[in-house]
């Protein structure tokens, strides 16, 4: 095989890190649902309400997927995940305040579930350094806490929350694969369009 058709050890390993970030999304994604499906019911909420936009929370949709580097894919996830980190740490918080130990299947759930996005944000910082970008520096680890809500405003915003990062998940397998195509270069050219 010719050594310009061997990839080279940085594209091997970001090949890598992609696939084990996908395999990572994709856990975190079916565990969302599961918690879902608990804190709906633990909450008495319905499945079906609306919840408007949460303030503080990182749409998944993006108007121009297709025309971001891999680069710009990496830096939205990362600071999408460090919110989410920020408002699950939140919700485990005002979950114990209001429930303490008599609800602990939620309180299990929800801290699983905050240290899978831990972990998938530091995973996102490693690929950004074999990008040889530097990650942002972690500003107060997320959004400003939000005004005080009322108890019912608080369940409503934990299942916004919980619906975006279940979207979030999906984004991050379909930005991780589009990083790991092979091309000019990640970082600086654009990828695919690709739909939503």
């Amino acid at each position: 095989m010719a050594a310009a058709d061997t990839p080279s050890a940085s594209t091997l390993r970001r090949r890598d890190l992609c696939s084990r970030g996908i395999r990572l999304a994709r856990k975190m994604r079916s565990d969302v649902a599961d918690l879902l499906d608990i804190y709906v019911e633990r909450q008495g909420l319905d499945a079906s309400v609306s919840v408007a936009a949460v303030e503080g929370v990182p749409a998944a949709a993006a108007e121009h997927w297709g025309e971001q580097t891999g680069t710009q894919r990496l830096l939205d996830n990362l600071a999408a995940y460090r919110a989410f980190r920020a408002l699950l740490a939140q919700m485990l918080e005002e979950q114990r305040e209001q429930l303490g130990d008599a609800d602990a299947a939620l309180g299990r759930a929800l801290a699983a579930v905050l240290l899978q996005v831990s972990a998938f944000a530091y995973h996102l910082e490693e690929l950004l350094e074999l990008e040889s970008r530097r990650p942002p520096g972690d500003d107060g680890d997320g959004p400003p806490a939000p005004p005080r809500l009322s108890l019912f405003e608080q369940k409503l915003r934990g299942l916004g929350v919980l619906r975006e990062l279940a979207q979030w998940a999906v984004r991050s397998v379909r930005d991780l694969r589009q990083l790991a195509r092979p091309g000019p270069g990640p970082s600086s050219a654009p990828g695919m369009a690709e739909g939503q």
